[in-house]
């Protein structure tokens, strides 16, 4: 039994809360992944899309509920698809979000590990980061002596995104 204040995992003791252990370990995941391949300081906002960006994808791609058993390793092909640059990965969390959510609507119990997502994804969609023009031509637009190339402001989703990806293949 648990008493006032405390947390139960799946929010079926009485109304208490329920922890989003889905959501938080996909965060866990990411950020392992995002560290192992040390592409960034893990203080950065680049940090921060790539994390969210990575923990959407294995957040979702958990079609079977079975997240907290999940083997690393046998996810990789999976996320690595997923993110892969020729995938409309955009198009897809868009979807499985609405399947959640109507998954979520229809049980008339909200999802907490659904709700940190969707916080995820409306930062990723609505925080824009400074950073290299990826769809530039190379030595078009950069004077002498420019290294980095043209910058743009992009959505945190596009910057993400490869970051996971390289994250997954360096893993």
């Amino acid at each position: 039994m648990l008493h006032r204040g405390q947390e139960s995992t799946d929010g079926q003791d009485g109304g208490e809360l329920a922890v989003p252990m889905a959501w938080l370990y996909a965060e866990y995941i990411a950020d392992e992944l995002l560290r192992t391949g040390d592409l960034m300081p893990p203080t950065s906002f680049e940090f921060r899309a790539g994390r969210d960006a990575l923990a959407l994808t294995v957040f979702l791609s958990d079609t079977g509920g079975e997240l907290s058993g999940i083997r690393v390793v046998s996810q990789l092909e999976t996320w690595l698809s997923l993110t892969a640059y020729d995938q409309p990965w955009q198009d897809w969390v868009c979807e499985r979000m609405a399947d959640l959510a109507a998954e979520a609507h229809a049980c008339g119990v909200p999802s907490p590990d659904l709700a940190l997502a969707e916080a995820a994804w409306r930062w990723l969609e609505e925080t824009e980061l400074l950073a290299p023009d990826l769809d530039a031509v190379p030595g078009g637009a950069g004077g002498p002596g420019e290294d980095e190339g043209p910058k743009v402001w992009t959505p945190a989703w596009r910057l993400g995104l490869p970051l996971g990806h390289l994250a997954i293949h360096l893993f």
